[in-house]
């Protein structure tokens, strides 16, 4: 009775301290997402790779407060980091990361009703302008329908982008609107859900006479649906090589 009661305390331990590690692991990850800039770095990191300059430039952040975020999330094992010349480049680590990230603003897109008050505050289309889901779109790109309207800076549409859309940063719209037919309905898309400058561009194009919806979320999550991609400068793109477009 001895030798079981001491092998089942025994097991028991041994469970104990496994868990113990587990959990103290996963709370490496939860430490790491617990401030609202290295989310943001994520949220920036989930379009491609970045230096520290410029993530603190789109961050609003000193570039020694930038890298001590990004070093805290690389620790994490969240990015990954690689010199060339005198920068270091950030990106995610892998796509797992990405789905990290999209869990946790699902999450609390659904559980936080400062989340829900915020994105009806700045994000209240019209019913008659309804964002469009990534299956809409795919079918209406297919059909040939509409446009996609990619409104981030040139860097990141470079990097990777909705198979056949145009480049237009946000900030060039006004003086480039007459690149865009007019006879073709618009759809832009931005970095994601809390990119405001496709519903900004969605506005802008509405009030110079063009048809134009917003796409619900942005690149990285249609990328992440396995929906069809592409990659390379824009001829706009190439000809700007070097400019650096801010997209906040």
């Amino acid at each position: 009775m001895e030798q079981t009661d001491h092998a089942d305390s025994t097991d028991h331990t041994n469970h104990r301290t496994f868990k113990a590690g587990v959990y103290s692991e996963l709370g490496r990850l939860g430490k790491a997402l617990a401030s609202p800039q290295r989310l943001e770095l994520l949220d920036l990191l989930s379009q491609g790779e970045w230096t520290v300059e410029d993530l603190a430039h789109e961050a609003a952040l000193s570039v020694a407060n930038a890298s001590r975020h990004l070093q805290v999330l690389r620790q994490a094992r969240l990015v990954e980091a690689r010199k060339a010349g005198l920068y270091v480049y950030y990106r995610l680590a892998n796509d797992v990361v990405f789905d990290l990230w999209r869990a946790l603003r699902a999450t609390g897109e659904r559980q936080l009703a400062e989340v829900e008050r915020l994105l009806n505050l700045y994000q209240r289309d019209p019913a008659a302008l309804e964002p469009l889901t990534r299956e809409t779109l795919r079918a209406r790109l297919a059909a040939g329908e509409v446009i996609a309207l990619d409104v981030r800076p040139v860097a990141e549409f470079a990097q990777g982008h909705i198979a056949g859309a145009l480049s237009i940063p946000y900030d060039q719209l006004e003086a480039r609107l007459a690149e865009l037919p007019a006879d073709r309905e618009i759809v832009a898309y931005c970095r994601g859900p809390y990119c405001l400058f496709a519903h900004d561009a969605l506005e802008a194009l509405n009030a110079h006479g063009y048809r134009a919806h917003r796409l619900r979320d942005g690149y990285p999550d249609w990328r992440a649906a396995g929906l069809p991609v592409a990659s390379g400068p824009s001829v706009d793109g190439l000809l700007r090589a070097g400019q650096r477009d801010s997209i906040g």
